[in-house]
This record gives C-alpha cells, structure tokens and sequence, in this order.
C-alpha cells in the first residue's frame, strides 16, 4: 500500500519520515484490502434495490428463504436487527447481472461482501455469512444469487489465508522506518505471494474486478518509491521520473486520484521544507491555502496542531516510561500500559512502536 513523497531527502534523517509519509498517503487513496478479523470499511454509499433495465441493478422480492440469527430472528432481506455500527448507514456495494440473470463480478460485490464483513467483533462470523447470504438471496434472482454467494466464500476463504503472508513478511512499514528504506525486492515477492493466493482462490474476472484498482495502486506506489530511492538521480530527474510514470497510465478514475495525491505531494513537500526553515503557522497556511484553498489549509492547520499534541504526550509517556523502567518494579509493565491509556486513544496507542523507533533513529543519527 506506498508512493511518493519529497523527491530529494533533504538530510538522511528525513528518509524514514518520507518512507511513512509514503505509505500514509497511498492508504488514504488506495482501496480497502480487509480482513475476516477488521474488516474496516470508510464509505457507505447507497445501493437500495432498483429496478432499472439500464445498469441491470437486482430488485427484491425474489427469494424469501430465511437464516437463523441471533435471539431467534429470521434473516429474510439481510437487514434485521443490524449490529449497532451499520445502523443508520445504507449499504455500500452493489449486485449487477445481465439480461440472463446471470451474475456480473464488479468491485462493487466485494464492497458489498466488505460491507456486512465490518461488524465481525460485533456479530458472530456465523451470523455475518448468513446476513449476507440473505441479503444476497433476497436482492438476487438465480442462478445470479448462487454465483455471488459461491464468490462470497472464495473471498471469505482467501481473507482467511492472507493473515499468513502478511506474518510471513512482518510490518513492511516499521522495517522502512527502522532502516530508511524500503526493501523492494521484500515487496516484490509478498506481491507475487498474494498474487498467487488470489489465483488460487478466484478466476481471472473476478481477481480483475475485485483487485484491479488495488494492483494498479500497488504497482504505482512501488515505481514511486523506486523513484525516491534511486541515489542515482537528481530532484528534478525524480520529478520527471514520476510525472512521466503517471502520464502513461490509462485514463482511468485511478489515475485521476493518483494526479490528485501528486498535487498532495507536492504540498507535503512544501510543507517539509518550509517547517526546516522555521516557518511560522501563518506562513504555513498561506502557502497551503494557495495550493489547496482555505478549508483544506484550515484542515490541515489542525492536523499540525494534532501532531504537536501527540508530541508533547508522546515525550511525556516516555519520561514516564523510562522512569519505571529504571526503578525496576515488579508492576512497571502495567503501569506503563496504564499511563498509555491515559494519554492516548486506540488509534494513537498503535502508533506508539513506529513512533519511538522513529524517535530513535533520528536521536542515532543526529548524534
């Protein structure tokens, strides 16, 4: 999941920092790769059945067998007594089929099969396979419902087995961090593992519909960073480099966001340059505002904000830390995890191991 974010590092320092910016930026765009266990998913776009001749979208009405659920409730549309998260949302994806009622694989099943997939931790996994097999029965005519729930367990199968890559190559994020660099011949051949788990899963239709947006993300990222790590090469042959990848990409809704994170690039990079000179949070806004207009820059002044305040916590989760850890208590450890929890949030307390190697790295080289 990784791209491009200042072309020339301007200290050695910095190259850890632009290897997370990197791999940060292309999760904001890339699309979701979920799990059985947490699965997250960020967008809830309408897909109410339709009747329409045109885009071939299922209505219901068509099969009314039922599921057990829990406390004795008979899943008949998918729908009943959701999991506290999806309530209130509409459901995300969409089921498309031809004019023989036959099933056609989009991006938008899997969002669809994400979807109900994101409340595991709320539901049983058992209950989730039968709302969507439901939900599936009762928006889908056969053979069309058959088909969709045979890929359901493909892709269930496969999210399943993919764990097992990711423990086999280990947190590709921290290794950059800890090493300024990433390796590519590391992510060259975990791509070439889940490409195979895919096939081994999936036809060729639906790994293309399924992963294709996915994989041309992959590869663009993979070419940026090959670009920001080629020593070879100047800032400007860098910025060529990858102005001239991207304008040979099809013209595709793809292409367009990875146009869109270039124009975020470029900002990061501003921004970088213009923190190492000392600029003021008015300098910064001003110049952020001309880029990207004054809510974004406002949004931003926030996040800089954000960031301060992590910092500050952070030195004094550490001053803390290493004051237990000197005096050798017994209960040092629960303390420690006490104090993180007073000073940080779920989602801040995981990135307390990249941050402190982070912290480290930088401590060893300035030395």
């Amino acid at each position: 999941m990784s791209n491009n974010r200042r072309s020339p590092f301007l200290t050695v320092v910095m190259i850890a920092v632009v290897i997370l910016l990197t791999v940060a930026i292309i999760l904001w765009f890339k699309p979701n790769n979920n799990s059985v266990v947490s699965t997250q998913v960020a967008s809830t776009t309408t897909d109410s059945p339709i009747n329409d001749s045109e885009s071939n979208l299922v209505s219901s009405d068509q099969d009314t067998n039922t599921s057990p659920t829990q406390g004795n409730t008979l899943l008949v549309t998918g729908l009943e007594n959701l999991p506290r998260s999806l309530q209130g949302t509409t459901v995300d994806g969409e089921i498309i089929i031809d004019e023989n009622k036959q099933l056609v694989v989009t991006e938008g099943l899997r969002r669809l099969f994400d979807y109900f997939l994101s409340a595991f931790g709320e539901e049983e996994e058992s209950v989730i396979h039968e709302r969507i097999k439901a939900y599936i029965r009762n928006h889908t005519p056969e053979p069309a419902a058959s088909q969709a729930i045979d890929i359901f367990n493909q892709y269930v199968a496969y999210l399943k087995a993919l764990p097992e890559i990711e423990k086999r190559y280990g947190n590709l994020q921290l290794q950059a961090t800890q090493s300024g660099k990433l390796d590519l011949n590391v992510v060259a051949q975990r791509k070439q593992d889940v490409a195979k788990l895919r096939q081994q899963h999936f036809d060729k239709p639906t790994i293309s519909a399924f992963f294709g947006a996915e994989e041309v993300y992959d590869n663009y990222s993979v070419e940026m960073i090959k670009i920001n790590q080629n020593e070879q090469l100047s800032d400007t042959q860098k910025e060529v480099a990858r102005q001239d990848y991207i304008s040979r990409m099809p013209d595709t809704v793809t292409k367009t966001n990875i146009e869109q994170q270039a124009n975020i690039n470029a900002l990061i990079t501003r921004t970088e340059q213009m923190k190492a000179k000392g600029a003021t949070a008015e300098e910064l806004y001003k110049m952020r505002r001309e880029l990207v207009g004054a809510p974004a820059a406002a949004r931003l002044a926030q996040v800089d904000q954000e960031d301060a305040s992590f910092d500050q916590r952070f030195t004094q989760y550490q001053t803390q830390k290493q004051l237990l850890l000197s005096q050798n208590s017994s209960n040092a450890q629960t303390q420690i995890e006490q104090i993180e929890q007073q000073l940080f949030d779920e989602s801040e307390r995981k990135r307390l191991s990249g941050y402190a190697a982070l912290q480290q790295q930088k401590a060893t080289r300035s030395n």
